[in-house]
């Protein structure tokens, strides 16, 4: 028989990140910190509405690019949180996830051969989903010593002739790491003078903790360059509703919503529901997490402190990302020990690429119970990996 796989598909590797997590599955008395998923039930009132709309018999189709109202209230939450404004009715795309709008974005703004900037260490599914797009996925590798953020300088080396999108991956997953107002400045400079454009994932926009959150679309010039995508999953702790959306120019916004109609329809009308309820009656829900997040990410660090081990101090998401070079052993050996010896569940940094080689992913998305009992055996690990190395 002929082979009845496409090549580019087989080639992709799959996700570094769930491999250790089908072991924890089976294993007794394991932790498991490594899944980037709230550990918070979605706020009641949202799961009402979604319930009360399932009641009301509202279990139809939606337009394809989402409910009308659904992207009012996202354009009056960009519009008061950033002061951005877009047309609800060319400029948003309701999405199954934050996840098919960096896939569809991709998708209808690539030709065969144009070049997608990704820096890493980053979310896992950015350089797939440019090579499903035909296009030439181009990796900038961050620096720990820059605290995991772009520069301007580490943007200008990557850019080519062939250069049509970077992804700008902030705040970050892996690492935490943010980038503020003078960051972007600086690489908005750049992206106006090679005339490219911007795909921002904003999905922990609302998890910051030195300061608010800034988008790049806020800046002179940028918000006609970017594709902004964000999502209900990690602010609302809706992960299982499976909804996002992306902003953006109506002529981007057009093509992408024509690839949504024919992949996928509409997202799910009852999650849609439930997130209108999000938008509008939501924000102390995502306060009192967001603090939650923040004690635990001061826990973790003065944890790592008292082991010492080198973390830089993270700013947004719910990641910590420690570096364990001192060992002399690659990420995917320590977190293999680790998970044998002490069933802790952590990611190799390297699942997000290869410049996470050295360094552990590790979530805070878990209870301070759970992260404290997996910190004492993290520091019994390293003082037996310390006692190892000096025998």
């Amino acid at each position: 028989m002929r082979n009845p796989l496409a090549q580019k598909v087989v080639e992709i590797k799959p996700s570094g990140i769930r491999k250790f997590f089908d072991i924890v599955s089976e294993m007794k008395d394991a932790i498991s910190l490594g899944v980037g998923e709230p550990d918070f039930d979605t706020p009641w009132h949202i799961r009402d509405e979604g319930i009360y709309s399932l009641e009301k018999g509202r279990t139809h189709y939606t337009s394809n690019a989402g409910l009308v109202e659904l992207r009012q209230e996202i354009c009056n939450y960009l519009k008061r949180s950033q002061g951005l404004t877009y047309d609800p009715k060319g400029e948003v795309l309701i999405t199954v996830g934050g996840s098919e709008a960096i896939d569809v974005g991709l998708r209808a703004m690539c030709d065969p051969g144009d070049e997608v900037l990704i820096p890493q260490p980053s979310y896992v599914s950015y350089e797939p989903c440019a090579v499903l797009a035909g296009a030439v996925p181009v990796i900038i590798d961050l620096k720990a010593e820059n605290e995991f953020r772009l520069t301007a300088a580490e943007l200008e080396e990557a850019i080519t002739n062939r250069t049509k999108i970077l992804i700008l991956p902030f705040p970050n997953n892996p690492t935490g790491a943010i980038m503020e107002k003078k960051d972007l400045e600086a690489i908005a400079e750049v992206i106006i003078k090679h005339d490219i454009y911007v795909m921002s994932d904003e999905i922990y926009a609302e998890l910051t903790y030195k300061e608010k959150h800034v988008s790049i679309a806020t800046l002179p010039g940028m918000q006609e360059r970017t594709i902004l995508i964000n999502g209900f999953s990690k602010a609302y702790a809706m992960t299982g509703w499976r909804l996002g959306y992306a902003c953006g120019p109506k002529e981007i916004l057009t093509q992408m919503t024509k690839i949504h109609q024919f992949a996928i329809m509409c997202a799910p009308t009852t999650s849609q529901c439930a997130a209108v309820e999000a938008l509008k009656n939501g924000d102390d829900d995502v306060a009192a997490m967001r603090e939650e997040y923040n004690q635990r990410r001061r826990f973790l660090l003065n944890a790592f402190r008292e082991m010492g081990l080198d973390c830089f101090e993270p700013y947004g998401a719910f990641y910590v990302f420690p570096c364990i070079k001192e060992f002399g052993m690659t990420s995917e050996e320590f977190a293999t020990r680790f998970l044998e010896e002490e069933k802790v569940a952590v990611v190799p940094g390297t699942a997000f690429g290869d410049s996470g080689e050295g360094f552990l992913r590790i979530s805070y998305a878990y209870s301070i119970e759970k992260l404290r009992e997996a910190m004492s055996r993290m520091k019994r690990f390293v003082e037996k990996l310390r006692a190892e190395k000096s025998a």
